[in-house]
């Protein structure tokens, strides 16, 4: 795929370094606030972007800057599991570097497939929905939109009582040891397997994905068990500490169990964990396509969607 937008004269392109989060964080939270009007994204999410892993920071990322030395736009290419579905992110206010910083992450997309021998890849993306100009410029190279999410807020006025645990329910929390971590592993792939944007990693990457990560802790992740089986899993974050809210970043219950209130045990456990620490609210993200009802689950506790964004998508061959 060759580039066909062009930089306007003035900006120069370098790789992003670790040194830059600071920079690319006030970037990215600008626009964001400007669309949705708040920042929606950390300074520790922007970090652990740089050092994912399989990240390569001088082949996957690209750093425009301006002459007074600020960052203009921002974009990077993210190969998933084998490299063939593959999520490129951009961000600029300049709709000609927006242009050209999807030019590049798609070629570099196409490089990734082609090097992983495929004949087509799948690449994904995401945009809010107030954001005209980005969901123009992606309707205009052929994406779709393959699912919506909504961005979902509790907020906690006053101490939230701790839930009673089902009947026959064994809570487990944490999952600091190497047994609990392959079993909290297999559970999330047995629920989301399949959905949207769920791109199952084999288990090395995963940890090592988890490890690196500054706003995940291993004592974060919840099971549940019915007769020593593991069949619900709730996994938790610090990417939303910037607002004084909790995170369920995860929430699955194995399909034969669903129906029995676990989901909504899970939530207000973490309604009560989160207020006794303080904490103004909780937020979680919804795909409305969920194969579950999982947005009525959301209202039914109290949340309310606070914005809205997309999923796009688009498969094509490798050139």
């Amino acid at each position: 795929m060759q580039t066909t937008a062009v930089l306007p004269g003035g900006l120069t392109v370098r790789a992003p370094e670790v040194g830059d989060a600071e920079a690319i964080f006030g970037l990215v939270s600008a626009y964001n606030t400007g669309l949705v009007g708040l920042p929606d994204c950390t300074l520790a999410e922007i970090g652990d972007g740089i050092v994912e892993p399989g990240f390569d920071r001088a082949a996957d990322g690209w750093l425009v800057i301006a002459q007074d030395g600020a960052p203009v736009g921002y974009g990077s290419t993210y190969g998933r599991v084998g490299r063939q579905s593959i999520e490129i992110q951009l961000t600029s206010p300049e709709p000609v570097v927006a242009a050209w910083l999807f030019d590049r992450t798609m070629r570099r997309a196409h490089e990734m497939g082609r090097e992983a021998g495929h004949a087509e890849i799948t690449v994904d993306t995401f945009a809010y929905h107030d954001d005209e100009k980005l969901r123009a410029l992606l309707e205009e190279h052929a994406f779709t939109i393959g699912t919506t999410y909504h961005r979902m807020r509790v907020d906690h006025t006053e101490p939230v009582e701790a839930p009673e645990v089902p009947d026959g329910v064994v809570v487990r929390r944490g999952a600091l040891d190497d047994a609990t971590q392959w079993t909290a592993h297999e559970v999330i792939l047995d629920c989301f397997r399949g959905q949207y944007g769920f791109t199952p990693r084999p288990h090395d990457e995963w940890l090592e994905a988890r490890n690196a990560s500054s706003t995940m802790s291993w004592s974060d992740i919840t099971l549940l068990e019915i007769d020593g089986r593991a069949v619900a899993v709730r996994d938790c974050s610090d990417n939303f500490l910037g607002e004084n809210c909790g995170h369920v970043g995860m929430l699955g219950v194995l399909e034969e169990f669903r129906g029995r209130g676990l989901a909504k045990f899970l939530l207000r456990d973490a309604f009560a964990l989160d207020a006794a620490a303080g904490r103004d609210g909780t937020i979680l993200l919804v795909d409305t396509n969920n194969p579950t009802p999982a947005l009525d689950l959301y209202l039914s506790v109290g949340f309310t969607p606070t914005l809205v964004f997309e999923g796009w998508q688009r498969t094509l061959p490798v050139s």
